[in-house]
């Protein structure tokens, strides 16, 4: 279509998240509704797991990764979270990350400005909700067949439980 050859990529991006984290919002809120929190918490959860298991070989691929390849490296590592954070992730949902060296990845929430935290409060079960954020990250790092450390523990929501959300990642090449 002529009319895609001029649109901003990044706008386009924008635009395609809100309409997927809308099915997201929507799927979650519905299900709870049906079936109340922990069915929706395990069913939420598995669904992320099996969703991002597909997503990091298909960012493999499009990053030109052959399939059988690993990363050998905190290096490697690095540019290929780099480019896949910003080939997914978009700006609304303030997601940011820092690189330790020699081998640490952070990632972190602004305070009170998690996109889930924000709508799973609305939806007044934030109490007992177990996120999905965060496993999304993490099976990018099972998919990549990366072995590597997680603190702090996850149980539910770290924004509601402590205030902030934060993950700090440790790699063992």
């Amino acid at each position: 279509m002529a009319y895609l050859d001029n649109v901003d990529i990044r706008a386009l991006k924008e635009l395609l998240n809100k309409g997927w984290m809308t099915h997201d919002a929507m799927w979650f809120y519905h299900c709870l509704k049906e079936t109340g929190i922990e069915t929706t918490n395990r069913v939420n959860l598995a669904a992320v797991k099996a969703m991002t298991g597909i997503e990091i070989q298909r960012m493999k691929r499009f990053l030109g990764l052959p399939p059988e390849q690993g990363l050998k490296s905190f290096a490697e590592l690095k540019s290929f979270f780099e480019k896949t954070v910003d080939a997914v992730m978009p700006k609304f949902m303030k997601f940011s990350c820092s690189f330790l060296e020699p081998d640490t990845i952070h990632v972190t929430w602004q305070s009170g400005d998690c996109f889930a935290y924000k709508g799973i409060k609305g939806l007044d079960v934030i109490d007992r909700y177990i996120c999905g954020v965060m496993p999304r990250v993490e099976t990018w790092f099972d998919g990549l067949g990366l072995t590597y450390t997680a603190t702090p523990p996850m149980t539910g929501c770290l924004m509601h439980a402590q205030g902030e959300c934060w993950r700090r990642y440790c790699f063992k090449f």
